[in-house]
């Protein structure tokens, strides 16, 4: 192992992560989610901070951190759907707009060319605001009851970044894609 594989390390445990918080929530540990939760965060936060201050990018590192990002996201929503904490039309949204974008790129790349994922300020909105209503979401049902404006606040906000989001993908990947078809 070489020191500039530590971020993959660090998102392949953040993968790892996502059946422990799975587990606790499902069996009302809301206590332990919470602080799973938190150490995801903070390692996402420790890889890519390491991968960029010693230039330690690479295209697994590329892969890897989104996908341990929407895994946990996904697996989150789904149990919070189930515990109905959160409603499904939500957690299908947010996985829906997920498989479009991983389904673009995935025809791009083989069909255009390379993808190089670069995520827009709006899809960075969309998961800070997907963590934080799991965050909150996991408080609300297992710790202490909070303000259903709140949630209902955070629920409409990541159903609006979600649309953008996955419409401004749409839109920019395919007049990419329209820019290299052959003339």
């Amino acid at each position: 192992m070489r020191a500039r594989d530590i971020p993959n390390i660090i998102s392949v445990g953040r993968i790892v992560l996502v059946f422990p918080v799975v587990w606790a929530l499902v069996e009302g540990r809301f206590g332990l989610a919470l602080v799973l939760y938190v150490v995801a965060g903070v390692s996402d936060a420790l890889d890519g901070f390491l991968a960029k201050r010693f230039h330690w990018q690479s295209r697994l590192g590329g892969i890897l951190d989104p996908v341990a990002d929407k895994l946990l996201l996904i697996a989150t929503y789904f149990s919070l759907g189930w515990l109905g904490a959160l409603p499904w039309w939500l957690v299908a949204l947010v996985l829906l707009r997920d498989v479009v974008i991983v389904t673009g790129a995935i025809v791009y790349n083989y069909h255009i060319e390379v993808v190089q994922a670069a995520p827009t300020l709006i899809s960075k909105a969309n998961t800070l605001l997907q963590i934080l209503l799991g965050l909150v979401a996991v408080v609300h049902v297992g710790v202490f009851a909070l303000p259903a404006w709140l949630l209902d606040g955070l629920i409409v906000l990541v159903a609006v970044t979600t649309i953008a989001s996955g419409v401004g993908y749409v839109v920019i990947w395919g007049r990419k894609a329209i820019d290299h078809r052959p003339s």
